[in-house]
């Protein structure tokens, strides 16, 4: 199972599963002001049994992107390796 994402705007992501949408990865808005925190959802509610992993609950929160994209184990390029 690949985890990749697709931004939709600035702020906001598709969380692909195989090519499918799952779930959305989103910069969490705090006194009307983006923060540091992001969240992932699933896009359909399911049973804990039924959540594909690392899904433990439909939805989980991070201190940072990267870190949602390590828990889904989405490797960000290195950008001092860009070219």
């Amino acid at each position: 199972m690949t985890y990749t994402v697709e931004q939709l705007a600035p702020g906001s992501y598709d969380v692909l599963r195989d090519g499918t949408a799952i779930a959305a990865l989103v910069r969490v808005i705090s006194r009307g002001e983006p923060s540091d925190m992001w969240q992932i959802e699933l896009l359909d509610e399911m049973p804990a049994s039924a959540r594909p992993a690392p899904f433990t609950s439909q939805w989980h929160t991070f201190k940072s992107r990267s870190a949602a994209l390590e828990w889904l184990g989405i490797r960000e390029p290195d950008p001092e390796k860009a070219e």
